[in-house]
């Protein structure tokens, strides 16, 4: 059974992930045009930047910055992660955190009558490309629905394994 916690767990961090991706995605379509933000300045594109959480304190971590492996003495000793003879091991997880492009550039309008255009009639604003926003919503969203479609496939699994 902890096979299938496990790749539930792992599906609903997926979940949280594109979740994240897709409200970032939401907010730079939402501020395309914004020329002033209480930072000064127009409004910076934003990303999800994903990588692997560091696992604080555990042996595998220390075994890790160690640089060395166990020497295996039997064919009984742990040999890779999920659970082996009722030990629990852990599985990886993720981190997200939001990052805002300070060298993406921006484009330079000549619009005269707009409040934020300086002497020139020129406004900066934010180099969102729209349809690349849409093009990142849409793979968020497909990845979303695939992790929603494994946790459902896990229950099923488990559910069946139950009905036996």
């Amino acid at each position: 059974m902890g096979g299938i916690l496990n790749a539930i767990e792992i599906s609903s961090q997926g979940l949280s992930v594109q979740r994240a991706k897709m409200n970032t995605v939401a907010k730079n379509i939402a501020n395309a045009e914004t020329t002033e933000t209480k930072d000064g300045g127009p409004y910076r594109r934003e990303r999800v930047i994903v990588r692997e959480a560091e696992v604080k304190n555990s042996f595998d971590s220390f075994m890790k910055k160690a640089g060395s492996r166990l020497a295996r003495t039997n064919s009984r000793h742990i040999t890779g992660r999920g659970s082996v003879h009722g030990i629990k091991l852990s599985i990886p997880t993720v981190e997200s955190e939001v990052h805002v492009d300070k060298d993406f550039g921006f484009k330079i309008v000549h619009d005269p009558s707009h409040p934020s255009a300086d002497e020139n009639g020129y406004v900066k604003m934010p180099d969102i490309e729209i349809i690349t926003e849409m093009v990142d919503m849409m793979a968020a969203t497909r990845a979303y629905e695939a992790n929603t479609v494994a946790i459902s496939s896990a229950k099923k699994m488990a559910k069946d394994a139950l009905d036996i």
